[in-house]
């Protein structure tokens, strides 16, 4: 019955279309159309009550049925898709519901198309275009709690409100970003790391941002070996060198968090000027002051009001949008709207997931720092809670999270120093060479100009095969001592070939001691499968390391006066590294002796070891990044020009 009704209904819209074009009443309000359907069946029955009705009035009957017949065919046809793109909207729900989750469906967005927005509020400024979404009143809640906790105070929120991504004026630091004060200097040195690695490793292609540069380069190192740029030309630095770097940066974080399937770009739903559309960048500052101004986050309400997100899957789209939203990032928001960027594109469910526990606020109390996870998520994609490799088993179904795999750039940290965790070889050993240094309250920035710093010296290595294969033949339980025998054998294993003499002198006894043998090989050329080093350094490395410090502090090098003023500014400090080979202490204490001639105390007796490459002029220098450095190479011996470098 309902199929019949369904064919009359279709048969009537069909007829009705033959007739000229229909009245206006099919837009009339329901209450019309029902006085009107009233009407016309009033007559109907006074048409069937009268059989002598004309051929003329028949007709207008038949015709009037034909478009009520019509007329409710629409409507049921109209009705029936409106349920359809009801049901396809349950099943398909907009991007910003649900958008924690991390399966949430992405919007794509096509590198062809321009991302100017269409709208246009004044000469010289913009709003954002209708793209833009909202997080929901949950959303907006869930992200403000995970930062900043229930409870935040007024000095912490000044913090993170007031940090932008600005580079130092200053010509030997104009690569650096500079901080205002403590708090963001998680998200500023973990920026400044990778910018660093776009800086000095990867070359520039004539500024192109559409070649998805950001995926070929992600752990590829056959780009460059050595830096292109040196510390003597940073005052060289373009400003668009500078600006390109830094949006590729973004572009790879933000990737990296995302999975390198999507991102998310948190911005401000504010009207800001577009670059290059003012006079100087004092005029370009003062304007974005002055759209910021009022603009608050002081609770999730507010958080919701003002914060519109962005979905783009292509590299491409990625890079061009954030540098087109460059001005508000160089803003007093920039920070903060740049870690809830990498937050929404990781998953808001998926980040308190990677976290051991998802309780305490992102942004530790009372001193405003960015937590361990935060800095984790920039390095690594990650929220996770620790810095060893992979994951600790606890038993019965527990572990903890470390991290999955080599990253970019690295993190060192004073607190492994101090015995308070273990930094493993995925963030210790990088990529590209350089790292994150975290103290107890600061994140600043280490790095090198050559990725050869990271390679494993060819004495080291050959002195670990060696001694393995000693320990192999050692039967008295690592008294280190083999027999005359098993020595012979470890010869021709290990492809020493050893004068008569000295092997006759070795095995004058029926035991040979491992001081003895090593100090054989040491006199013994490389040639004959010895370590004897020609260069005369026994196996040290020697490398600069750069310490870059983006927060403000007094610069005096010993050449201030009394009641003179120190300068402010961001620190560069060049660091000289002497990295001995890695023997056990008794023998690195025979080599240091052997090398200066005096004994394992010095001319004076002094028990200290001055590093065994440094000259008499020169003393090894301490401070807290020393021992940072000495968890990368152990007993490192370093100096330095000027102040001590700062991690505080």
């Amino acid at each position: 019955m309902a199929d019949h009704d369904e064919d009359e209904l279709q048969m009537a819209l069909r007829m009705s279309l033959q007739q000229p074009a229909p009245e206006p009443k099919r837009s009339k309000p329901r209450e019309n159309a029902n006085a009107n359907a009233n009407a016309n069946a009033n007559v109907n029955t006074d048409a069937n009550a009268d059989v002598s009705s004309s051929e003329a009035s028949e007709a207008i009957n038949r015709r009037s049925q034909r478009e009520l017949l019509a007329a409710a065919a629409e409507k049921r046809m109209l009705a029936q898709k409106a349920a359809k793109a009801q049901n396809t909207a349950v099943s398909n729900p907009p991007l910003q519901q649900g958008f924690g989750s991390s399966d949430i469906k992405e919007k794509s967005v096509s590198p062809k198309k321009p991302l100017s927005p269409p709208q246009q509020v004044s000469r010289g400024k913009r709003t954002m275009d209708v793209e833009g979404q909202s997080l929901s009143a949950q959303e907006a809640d869930q992200l403000y709690k995970m930062v900043f906790g229930n409870v935040v105070s007024k000095d912490i929120l000044s913090q993170w409100c007031n940090q932008g991504f600005r580079f130092s004026s200053e010509p030997d630091t104009s690569m650096g970003l500079v901080q205002r004060e403590g708090g963001p200097c998680g998200v500023l040195a973990a920026v400044q790391a990778v910018v660093l690695k776009y800086l000095l490793f990867v070359p520039d292609e004539g500024g192109d941002l559409s070649l998805n540069m950001v995926q070929r380069n992600i752990g590829s190192q056959n780009l460059s070996r050595t830096s292109t740029i040196t510390p003597d030309n940073f005052s060289f630095l373009t400003e668009h060198q500078k600006t390109r770097a830094l949006v590729l940066a973004m572009t790879e974080i933000l990737l990296l968090a995302g999975r390198n399937h999507r991102a998310v770009i948190a911005t401000l739903n504010v009207n800001y000027p577009q670059s290059g559309e003012c006079g100087d960048a004092g005029q370009h500052n003062e304007m974005i002051a002055k759209a910021l101004e009022g603009v608050s986050i002081n609770s999730a309400w507010e958080l919701q009001k003002v914060l519109r997100i962005y979905i783009l899957t292509s590299p491409t789209a990625l890079s061009i949008r954030l540098q087109e939203m460059l001005p508000i990032f160089q803003s007093r928001m920039g920070a903060l709207l740049f870690l809830f960027s990498a937050l929404l594109s990781r998953g808001l469910d998926s980040v308190q997931a990677d976290r051991d526990d998802p309780g305490p606020s992102l942004v530790t109390a009372p001193f405003g720092h960015a937590s361990q996870e935060i800095v984790n998520l920039l390095l690594c994609g990650q929220a996770v809670s620790n810095v060893f490799d992979g994951r600790m088993d606890l038993g019965e179904g527990m572990f903890l999270k470390g991290i999955p795999s080599t990253v970019e750039v690295g993190f060192l940290s004073l607190l492994e120093s101090l015995n308070f965790c273990k930094v493993g070889q995925n963030l210790k050993r990088p990529k590209w060479p350089i790292w994150v240094v975290g103290s107890e309250s600061h994140y600043t920035v280490l790095f090198a100009f050559d990725i050869s710093v990271q390679n494993e010296n060819e004495l080291e290595y050959r002195e670990a095969r060696i001694r393995k294969a000693f320990d192999a033949h050692d039967q008295s339980g690592g008294g280190g001592f083999i027999s005359s025998d098993a020595l012979q054998q470890l010869l021709r294993d290990m492809n020493i070939l050893m004068p008569r003499d000295r092997l006759e002198n070795l095995c004058s006894t029926d035991f040979v001691v491992w001081n003895e043998f090593w100090q054989v090989l040491l006199q013994l050329d490389t040639n004959l499968g010895g370590l004897k080093d020609s260069s005369g350094l026994m196996g040290r490395k020697l490398f600069d390391l750069y310490h870059f410090n983006g927060i403000a502090k007094s610069v005096t090098n010993g050449t201030q006066t009394v009641g003179e003023t120190l300068q402010q500014r961001p620190r560069l400090t060049i660091v000289h590294v002497n990295v001995p080979p890695k023997w056990t202490p008794e023998e690195f204490m025979a080599d240091v002796s052997s090398s200066h001639g005096d004994g394992p105390s010095g001319k004076n007796g002094s028990a200290e070891v001055q590093g065994p490459s440094l000259s008499k002029d020169e003393a090894s220098q301490h401070a807290p990044l020393v021992d940072c450095i000495r968890t990368r190479w152990p007993r490192a011996v370093c100096n330095w020009i000027g102040d001590p470098p700062s991690i505080v």
